[in-house]
Formats: C-alpha cells, structure tokens, sequence
C-alpha cells in the first residue's frame, strides 16, 4: 500500500556545524525527527501529544541514514518523510534530506519506531485506529 510523504523546510543553524565546517552527522537524525514531529500535526491530523494523552509513545528501534552530500551553513533543506510500512509491532519512516538551492540529497534512510507504554516503557500493539489514520 502506497502512503502518503510530507515535506517540511529547514535551515542549518551555526550549533549544527562540526569541526569540519558542515553538518555533524547527529544532527540529521534531528533534522528527521523534528519534520515527522511537526508533519505528526499539521499532516497527519494526530499529534504526539495526542499519542501521550493515551499512553502511548514512539521510540526508535533502528536509525539508518546513509550520508551523499555534506550541508553547510545557512543551507536550506527540505526533509521529505513517510510511513514505508505499518503494523501492529511498529512503523518504517523513509526520508530523504535535499538541499534546496542544488535539489542534490544530502542523505536519506529509514527509522523504525516501535510504540511503547510510557509508563512501563514496554512495547505494546499499535492500535488499529492508529494504523488506520496513518494510512493516508
């Protein structure tokens, strides 16, 4: 089943730049979830927040990002993200991170989150409203 992806802009800040005069590595693991963190609300229509009224919380099992191109400073970047597959034990993001001025990736890759109890910190079943809204 084919989900929907989103895009969200963003611009390197001088505390994202390493020694090496580009973006740390850590920080497109940032750039990643701060996008699905807004896209959560202004596209899917269901917050995190929402998610925590619950119970519930989104934590990531594997990170996998493959690095092409380095971002520098000031650079503007689209995150593109979406749900690559859902189910009842967790979700695969894709993402693809793209320089805006040269349109060139800068990386891209895939998180897998597992759902948890927030109050045990145990995964638990993704609840089928939730799959059923996020297939868009």
């Amino acid at each position: 089943m084919p989900y929907s992806t989103f895009e969200t802009e963003h611009r390197v800040r001088p505390d994202d730049i390493d020694m090496f005069q580009h973006v740390h590595n850590s920080k497109y693991f940032d750039y990643v979830l701060a996008a699905r963190y807004e896209q959560m609300e202004t596209c899917y229509g269901m917050a995190m927040e929402k998610f925590m009224e619950r119970g519930f919380g989104w934590v990531v099992r594997t990170a996998h990002v493959e690095y092409k191109r380095a971002l520098t400073m000031g650079d503007y970047f689209l995150v593109k993200t979406g749900i690559e597959s859902i189910n009842d034990k967790g979700c695969r993001v894709a993402f693809t991170i793209t320089n805006k001025a040269t349109k060139k990736v800068s990386c891209d890759g895939y998180f897998d989150y597992v759902m948890i109890d927030m109050a045990s910190g145990r995964g638990v079943k993704v609840p089928d409203d939730v799959i059923e809204h996020y297939g868009i």
